[in-house]
């Protein structure tokens, strides 16, 4: 099997650092989510009948756009 040539690019393409992304405002601040991974929604297109997709911080995807105020 070939090496993923991809595995590390994710690092640097994550929801965390795109300007697309924004955190969700918990209703009970306290509450803590799966692995204390903050949760958010990306806003890169425009929401389906379901809303914005839910994204975690750590998530990427190809359409990725680096916010400098983020970094």
């Amino acid at each position: 099997m070939a090496e993923d040539r991809w595995k590390h690019r994710s690092k640097k393409m994550s929801c965390k650092t795109c300007m697309y992304f924004v955190v969700k405002v918990a209703d009970d601040p306290q509450a803590a989510t799966e692995d204390n991974k903050v949760l958010g929604r990306c806003r890169r297109h425009a929401p389906s009948m379901n809303g914005w997709p839910v994204m975690f911080e750590g998530d990427w995807c190809g359409d990725h756009k680096l916010d400098e105020n983020k970094i």
